[in-house]
């Protein structure tokens, strides 16, 4: 299903907006006050760091709901995934669908294909996608050492919140590009108005992964999933702009993940012909 999602937007746009590291998060407070100038802003927020849960939604037990104050505005925060949040937000507390989501400014950058499906920051957009909704998704990218954890974070969360502003004042104008479903935004760990923006594709991998062993107190294994950051990118890719240049990139995705239908022809043929044999 591909979702209709441009549209203009009133003068005073309602903005849904969430994202994968909590209330407590400088990329969520930064993003909130920036867009508070020009929008009315609707936070609804997982209650605490939900970094990696992908689009994950709770079956398995019921979700709550608290109104609180974040960065100044009144808001809430859902205990459950991004996505829950997303849920949540559009068939419980909003009254009519918001103008567009913004998702982030997520603590670490999102680039590449093992980031896109991992983030909790992204998804959240893509949730919201599916209903409809124009939605962005920002992130920053920190040093490596406190990327899970908030309250350790710095970087140039005013600056990355600025810039992404003025895309959702334009995604509000103009709605997204033709073709276009979300906008994966992610800013170099030293943004500034300056910094240049540049379109990308997704990056294949930017992590070279591992898995750790070690022993408990009896002797039993246990495993950490990990992994490094490479050192190099390709050209025009969006872990090579943020990570290697130094450059913000917009990365236009689409949910619909099909692909051409020629090539499993053959496959279908096979198929068809064994199951009928």
């Amino acid at each position: 299903m591909k979702p209709h999602i441009s549209r203009p937007c009133v003068k005073r746009p309602s903005i849904l907006v969430s994202n994968d590291d909590g209330p407590a998060s400088p990329g969520v407070k930064a993003l909130i006050r920036s867009l508070s100038g020009f929008a009315d802003v609707i936070p609804v927020i997982p209650e605490g760091p939900r970094s990696s849960t992908s689009m994950s939604l709770t079956f398995h037990k019921p979700l709550r709901i608290r109104e609180v104050k974040i960065a100044g505005r009144d808001g809430y925060v859902v205990s459950g995934s991004p996505a829950d949040a997303v849920m949540v937000a559009l068939y419980k507390i909003l009254k009519k669908k918001p103008v567009a989501m913004a998702s982030g400014i997520n603590i670490g950058d999102n680039t590449s294909l093992q980031d896109v499906f991992a983030s909790g920051t992204v998804q959240a957009s893509i949730q919201s996608a599916f209903f409809g909704i124009p939605s962005v998704a920002f992130s920053l990218q920190i040093e490596e050492g406190v990327i899970f954890s908030p309250s350790e974070a710095f970087g140039h969360f005013t600056q990355a919140a600025e810039h992404a502003s003025r895309v959702m004042e334009w995604v509000c104008k103009e709605g997204l590009p033709p073709g276009t479903d979300i906008l994966n935004v992610n800013y170099p760990i030293n943004v500034s108005s300056s910094t240049r923006t540049v379109y990308t594709r997704l990056a294949l991998k930017k992590y070279r992964n591992f898995v750790v062993e070690r022993r408990d107190p009896r002797g039993r294994p246990y495993y950490w999933v990990w992994g490094h950051r490479m050192n190099r990118y390709a050209e025009g890719s969006d872990a090579r702009a943020v990570l290697q240049d130094g450059l913000v990139s917009v990365t236009p995705l689409r949910v619909d993940m099909s692909t051409d239908s020629s090539g499993v022809a053959k496959l279908l043929e096979w198929l068809n012909q064994t199951s009928a044999s």
